[in-house]
């Protein structure tokens, strides 16, 4: 069967051909909850495939991508009312969406935040409920960003830190910038944008105000869904970024240093495998990924005029030319 990919509600789900509906009877469907335009991870089925779950073969992925926080209770919704064997939910957004959905089907979570402090469950080594997933780090990485974007551009006498106001610990990025730019003996100057007209906006700030560099900060789903616009934002203005996840070098951004998101999905389809087999999430550990990566696209650094200390390829994980 061919992945259907639901955005922005449920207008086509009344449309699903009567083969689909067989199929979903004869393997478990998956319901994968999160907010577009991101599509589904490939690590996810390859971390499903190491269980010996393969997408059409026996199971179904059925995918269901908001445009925004808001449109995620409804959605979740929907694959409780079809009855889904298992909700994966991308972010903490959609897995707080999917617990206030269903107690009774498995949901296994990929998240930033304290899954704890998010009342997700009872405690990561116990979860206690149908959820159970992999969290990363987060804001504890934001002061080493701040000193590779000083290595790479030393002569930045202020850095720029972008957050999003509507994202998850806002203060503890903020602490960790400020702490890490004055150990630097560099300004830090923080904007704020939550829509795209405001990266705009924030961006025209960087250039009025002769900002040298950037770092993005993390705690949202926003950036990652506009990174394409901020990458192309930074070439445009000739700014050095620094970014949370290798996918913004992929798309030519400068540098990023932060979770390995690949690691993090597989981890998460294996679990998702193993419910399939019977195991319950009350019972699985939620998994905290620390795998760190640091990746350096060469051909934006040129671009930019800019020149990559050997210290810092040499410990790079990856470098695109």
């Amino acid at each position: 069967m061919k992945r259907r990919t639901f955005i922005a509600g449920l207008g086509s789900a009344a449309a699903w051909p009567v083969v689909a509906r067989a199929q979903q009877q004869a393997m478990p469907v998956i319901g994968y909850l999160g907010v577009g335009p991101t599509r589904p991870s490939l690590a996810f089925l390859a971390g499903l495939a190491e269980t010996g779950y393969v997408e059409g073969r026996n199971f179904v992925l059925e995918v269901r991508l908001a445009e925004d926080n808001g449109q995620l209770p409804a959605l979740a919704a929907d694959f409780v009312r079809r009855r889904v064997a298992m909700i994966f939910a991308v972010a903490t957004p959609a897995a707080v969406a999917a617990k206030s959905a269903t107690t009774a089907i498995p949901i296994v979570f990929g998240t930033g935040t304290d899954p704890v402090e998010d009342g997700l469950v009872a405690s990561l080594n116990h979860p206690g409920t149908n959820m159970t997933g992999v969290t990363v780090l987060t804001y504890e990485l934001t002061g080493k960003r701040i000193e590779l974007l000083h290595e790479i551009v030393p002569a930045a006498t202020t850095i720029g830190f972008l957050l999003d106001p509507t994202g998850a610990f806002i203060e503890a990025l903020t602490k960790n910038a400020e702490a890490a730019s004055r150990a630097l003996g560099v300004q830090l100057a923080i904007l704020k944008a939550s829509t795209p007209s405001q990266i705009e906006t924030a961006f025209t700030a960087l250039i009025d105000r002769r900002i040298g560099a950037l770092a993005i900060g993390t705690g949202t789903g926003f950036f990652g869904r506009q990174r394409e616009q901020i990458v192309s934002l930074a070439a445009r203005h000739g700014m050095p970024v620094i970014y949370p996840y290798r996918e913004d070098v992929d798309v030519g951004g400068l540098m990023s240093y932060g979770p390995n998101l690949a690691e993090t999905f597989r981890i998460a389809g294996s679990y998702a495998g193993r419910i399939l087999k019977g195991e319950k999430p009350a019972d699985l550990p939620v998994q905290r990924s620390t795998r760190i990566q640091t990746v350096i696209n060469l051909k934006t650094a040129k671009a930019l005029g800019l020149t990559v200390p050997q210290s810092i390829l040499l410990r790079a994980d990856e470098v695109i030319e």
